[in-house]
């Protein structure tokens, strides 16, 4: 009988892929794919692109209908593997066990045939295709930039047809529950991204005017705005609806989606309850500097370090600011594969986002991060930039892996030929901007390539050499 390898893969391996893995094996080994299907974040497979304001909230285990997406990951193992045993956590990957299920049992499955099964089976036959439109839904609301997926609300009101329409019998149907659960809850968060994120507009328009209208009026103005999330907040019909679908789940499968209420094990283990009001701007960091100015006994020491606040992504004429906690098809990423291709970004650059939720007032930006895995280099170009000037980079590493060291280097001539930035050395932890003057050797021909290194050869999560925030400053 054959030896059979299975499980969870720890060190270097954990960052190949299948085909990698499986030419490095004996051909006596069969290999058998243990996928991930239970994590948004911080995992094997994680959720690509997602926005900032999903993982503040949902977190890394809520309930995650990825029908295409799981599709894709099951074609990625190919015939390198023979069978699988899906990795899970919880009911909240009810959907893609499913999905994994029906194509393990034919291949060419067509994934929206699936779902029909699935919703006329476990739902009832006049929902087979509009709960299958709406598990698809749910899928699309976590494509793309929130706040300007539309479809998030149209979800909403597709389910909250079927909702009205329900019998009390589906209504208790934990199924049907959790999809409901999902389309409020992603609504809801929508709604508090753009709400808020005019509450800071607002809030740095009035900061802007404190050489006019005094340092201490505008940072009491701006204060004011900012807390208008919390003293006048916005779909509370939406939020209520949540936390009653969250104690239907708990009496229909004491689902246990929040800590106080339920008993869950922490906020980060599924209690996503606990986080559908975090935060969704820089409020806590900037009434954290609020306080720290009006400490200062100078006038124009407060107006200093407003501007500071005000100014804070402005490179200056002729640079580049680009913050890499938001980073939607960003130009300036070199590597970046066809999620199709790097389901599991073993090659490619991706957004990442920390395992625990910390509460500390940092900026929203550091609360996320983009690089790459193991020894890859996480890799950006900058082009039209003067030849003849001067230039420095100032950066905001991650958080992660604070005692793995980073070098960054540039490319010179050809990618063969660079020159150093900065050697080995430690990120600042808690994280804050380091600067670096880059060699004019750097920036002769008009462009910047950056190459960010963590120290070779370490294994465990690859994870490491990831930035928040970089500026590229014309000197």
């Amino acid at each position: 009988a054959p030896t059979w390898l299975s499980g969870v893969v720890y060190g270097p391996w954990c960052h190949m892929t299948i085909r990698e893995f499986r030419q490095l094996m004996p051909a006596q080994y069969p290999i058998r794919s243990y996928p991930d299907i239970t994590h948004s974040l911080d995992c094997q497979y994680p959720v690509p692109d997602w926005d900032l304001a999903y993982a503040l909230t949902e977190g890394r285990e809520t309930i995650n209908p990825r029908p295409r997406q799981e599709t894709i990951i099951f074609n990625q193992m190919g015939e390198d593997v023979v069978g699988f045993l899906t990795y899970s956590e919880g009911c909240n990957d009810d959907v893609n066990k499913f999905i994994w299920s029906g194509l393990g049992w034919d291949p060419q499955a067509d994934v929206v045939e699936i779902l029909r099964q699935y919703s006329r089976f476990l739902i009832g036959e006049e929902y087979a295709h509009a709960f299958t439109q709406a598990l698809l839904a749910l899928e699309q609301n976590w494509v793309g930039p929130l706040a300007t997926n539309n479809g998030v609300y149209t979800t909403l009101q597709q389910c909250q047809a079927l909702e009205q329409a329900a019998s009390p019998f589906v209504l208790k149907n934990w199924r049907f529950q959790m999809a409901l659960y999902r389309a409020y809850y992603d609504a809801y968060t929508r709604s508090r991204l753009l709400y808020e994120t005019g509450l800071e507009e607002q809030a740095l328009h009035w900061l802007r005017q404190a050489p006019q209208l005094g340092a201490l009026r505008a940072l009491d103005q701006a204060e004011t705005l900012l807390d208008q999330a919390v003293s006048q907040p916005i779909a509370t019909a939406w939020r209520t609806r949540i936390f009653q679908l969250a104690e239907a789940l708990f009496q229909s499968i004491h689902m246990q989606l929040s800590v106080p209420l339920y008993a869950a094990q922490s906020e980060t283990r599924g209690a996503n309850l606990d986080g559908v009001d975090y935060p969704l701007n820089d409020r806590p960091w900037l009434k954290a500097q609020f306080n720290n100015i009006r400490t200062l006994a100078d006038e124009q020491a407060r107006l200093t370090a407003i501007g500071q606040i005000v100014d804070w992504t402005n490179p200056g004429p002729g640079g580049y600011y680009v913050d890499l906690s938001n980073a939607y098809d960003c130009p300036y990423l070199i590597d970046k594969l066809p999620y199709a291709a790097d389901p599991g970004f073993y090659r490619s650059p991706h957004r990442r986002f920390p395992y625990w939720k910390d509460r500390n007032p940092v900026r929203r930006a550091w609360r996320a991060y983009t690089g790459n895995l193991a020894d890859v280099p996480f890799r950006l170009h900058f082009p039209l930039l003067d030849p003849q000037a001067e230039y420095k980079v100032r950066m905001v590493y991650s958080d992660t892996e604070e005692e793995i060291k980073l070098r960054l280097v540039a490319v010179r001539n050809n990618p063969e030929e660079t020159v150093e930035i900065h050697p080995f050395i430690k990120k600042a932890f808690p994280p804050a901007p380091m600067e670096f003057s880059i060699p004019r050797a750097a920036t002769a021909r008009g462009e910047l390539t950056l190459s960010l290194y963590r120290e070779p050869g370490l294994g465990g999560l690859g994870a490491g050499h990831e930035i928040s925030e970089i500026w590229i400053i014309q000197q």
